[in-house]
């Protein structure tokens, strides 16, 4: 048994480097990283999820970060962000 959990850990650290540093930061957070990054025109990943209740998250990449945030709610993104709605967003946690 001791096997097999190392083994997914494993897996899990090779798929974190493999996709860089992800933070997780609040909704208000993510919309003034995307507000700074107004020249840059940056890509935002969007999915709809939930099974009992609907969220919305959000991925976008910024200084060699992946930022995510989950909110209850829609956010409005700026116009000067470009947007890719998604099937599912999956965030190691």
């Amino acid at each position: 048994m001791a096997g097999v959990a190392a083994a997914a850990a494993a897996a899990m650290a090779n798929a974190i480097k493999a996709s860089g540093a992800i933070v997780e930061v609040n909704p208000e957070l993510f919309m003034t990283i995307l507000a700074r990054e107004r020249d840059s025109r940056p890509l935002v990943i969007m999915a709809q999820g939930g099974v009992i209740k609907t969220n919305y998250r959000y991925a976008a990449a910024c200084r060699g970060f992946i930022f995510y945030t989950k909110s209850g709610d829609s956010l409005m993104l700026p116009g000067h962000v470009d947007v890719i709605t998604a099937r599912k967003i999956w965030a190691p946690s």
